[in-house]
C-alpha cells in the first residue's frame, strides 16, 4: 500500500509555472506508475499526464503537450508535475494517483486504472 500527499500548488499568474510534487509513502515506490489528474468545479476530473514506474516513459494529453512535464526522483518517492505557461483554464484540483504495476514501460491515462490517490492540491490560475 501507498500513501500520496501533494503539494506546490496555490495562485499564479497566467504565464506563470509552479511545480506540483507527490509524495509517496513505501519502499516500493519504483512499482508503480504515477497519473496526475484535476478536477475544475462541476467537471469530471480528468488526465494530465503520466509517467511510468522507472520515469522512462511519459504520457500528455493534447491539451498540456508541452506545457506540462512529469519527472520522478524514485530514490526521494516523490513524483512532479512541472506546469509552463498556464492558462486560467488549468484552474483546477490536481491529483496524483498511482498503480502498481509490473510494466516497466507502461503508464495509463484512465482514472480507473488507479489504486491510490492523494488529497489534491488547488491550482488556481489568474487571467
Amino acid at each position: 500500500q501507498v500513501q500520496l500527499v501533494e503539494s506546490g500548488g496555490g495562485l499564479v499568474q497566467a504565464g506563470g509555472s509552479l511545480r506540483l510534487s507527490c509524495a509517496a509513502s513505501g519502499r516500493t515506490f519504483n512499482s508503480y506508475a504515477v497519473g496526475w489528474f484535476r478536477q475544475a468545479p462541476g467537471k469530471e476530473r480528468e488526465f494530465v499526464g503520466a509517467i511510468t514506474r522507472g520515469g522512462g516513459g511519459t504520457g500528455y494529453p493534447d491539451s498540456v503537450k508541452g506545457r506540462f512535464a512529469i519527472s520522478r526522483d524514485n530514490a526521494k518517492n516523490t513524483v512532479y508535475l512541472q506546469m509552463n505557461s498556464l492558462k486560467p483554464e488549468d484552474t483546477a484540483v490536481y491529483y496524483c494517483a498511482a498503480k502498481a504495476t509490473y510494466f516497466t514501460n507502461t503508464y495509463y491515462k484512465s482514472r480507473t486504472e488507479y489504486d491510490y490517490w492523494g488529497q489534491g492540491t488547488q491550482v488556481t490560475v489568474s487571467s
